[in-house]
């Protein structure tokens, strides 16, 4: 099932040229269906709220100050961890939470708890987190970003894990430690009562940790979110789109699994690194959340994500919000992220705790390729 949350009006707005301009791109137009479009001007969406509209130019700004994907890893970690410190702090005032550490199968967890009580309805319920960051950063802080507002709204428990990283680690040992953590919580849960989401990265390891599951014979969990990242490689048009919305102009060349470190020797049509390369991996999958919005650079990839799921004969509901950009719902104060939350807590409130039912395969399982 499809929800789109508003329309795709920004990405057709990079049509509206001035008519020279206009000229021009219909002239750059290459045998290979390549688009050059000298002189664009692409105003901010007029579906957006208006506080996101005022919102966006500081979030780029701030944005501008990130260092390089290239650069430091300290360097990096730091940056974010201010970033991501001061929006936990922002998110606490508005959504009200307990925060303790744990270790769980050794490996070291955010536990976030909602201060007036787990509801009822969710004491035997629990939400796993991976938090985003290139498999880089975001450790803790970035975490907490991802899984305040859902434990407060949702009065649920949500356990952020702190999985292993690149530079210092590579595939797979996230998802291993996913598993690790996963499989000591199948002795205190249903597995039809665990959900698992993340944001970017995490939204990519959510997805390779259920392909582990199912290759390694774990069940799987009732519920999973992918957020800004989901079953595969960043690529597709908004890969080369998005960076141009966000004013950064049209890149040469797109961020993509084999730019990352922590993925340096996997190999890329591994399905437990892109399980969108196998249909019959996806026929397993439990029932998806898809979130992103139209700058964001995994726009595409979400989309697609949703079509095989789909025709694998999963449910998968893909929410796509107008003018928001990559992880937009990391800063509280908007009301797409308020939307954003909602529909999340709302997704897992619905679907945790059911056993899962026998699925037919789709005729075109393989997405129509």
């Amino acid at each position: 099932m499809i929800r789109i949350a508003a329309s795709l009006a920004a990405l057709v707005g990079l049509l509206a040229l001035h008519p020279a301009s206009a000229q021009e791109a219909r002239a750059g137009v290459q045998p290979d269906g390549t688009v050059t479009a000298p002189a664009s001007r692409v105003p901010y969406s007029d579906l957006a709220s208006p506080e996101a509209r005022a919102f966006f130019p500081r979030m780029l700004a701030e944005g501008a100050k990130a260092p390089p994907i290239t650069a430091p890893i300290a360097e990096s970690r730091a940056f974010y961890d201010r970033m991501n410190s001061d929006r936990a702090a922002r998110m606490e005032k508005l959504y009200p939470v307990t925060i303790h550490a744990e270790t769980i199968a050794g490996v070291g967890a955010d536990v976030v708890l909602p201060a007036n009580g787990v509801a009822p309805a969710n004491r035997h319920r629990v939400l796993i987190n991976l938090h985003g960051g290139a498999f880089l950063w975001g450790a803790h802080s970035g975490g907490l970003v991802e899984s305040i507002p859902i434990a407060s709204l949702g009065r649920i428990k949500v356990i952020s894990v702190d999985y292993r990283q690149g530079p210092e680690h590579t595939f797979p040992a996230a998802s291993d430690d996913v598993e690790a953590v996963y499989r000591a919580l199948l002795k205190q849960y249903r597995p039809a009562d665990i959900g698992i989401y993340g944001c970017s990265a995490g939204g990519i390891l959510t997805a390779e940790a259920v392909a582990r599951f199912i290759h390694d014979r774990v069940p799987v969990p009732g519920a999973i979110g992918t957020f800004c990242g989901s079953l595969l490689d960043l690529s597709g048009d908004s890969a080369w789109v998005a960076p141009l919305l966000n004013g950064q102009g049209v890149p040469t060349h797109h961020l993509g699994i084999g730019d990352l470190p922590y993925f340096r020797g996997a190999d890329p049509n591994d399905p437990l690194v892109q399980p969108g390369r196998s249909p019959a991996l996806l026929a397993k999958f439990p029932p998806t959340l898809l979130i992103t919005g139209t700058r964001d650079m995994a726009l595409s990839s979400e989309v697609r994500s949703q079509a095989l799921l789909q025709a694998a004969g999963v449910e998968a509901e893909l929410h796509v919000w107008e003018g928001m950009w990559h992880s937009f719902f990391s800063d509280p104060e908007l009301p797409e992220s308020r939307q954003a939350y909602r529909t999340i807590v709302e997704f897992f409130d619905r679907h945790l705790g059911h056993v899962a039912r026998p699925r037919r395969l789709h005729a075109d399982a393989d997405g129509g390729r």
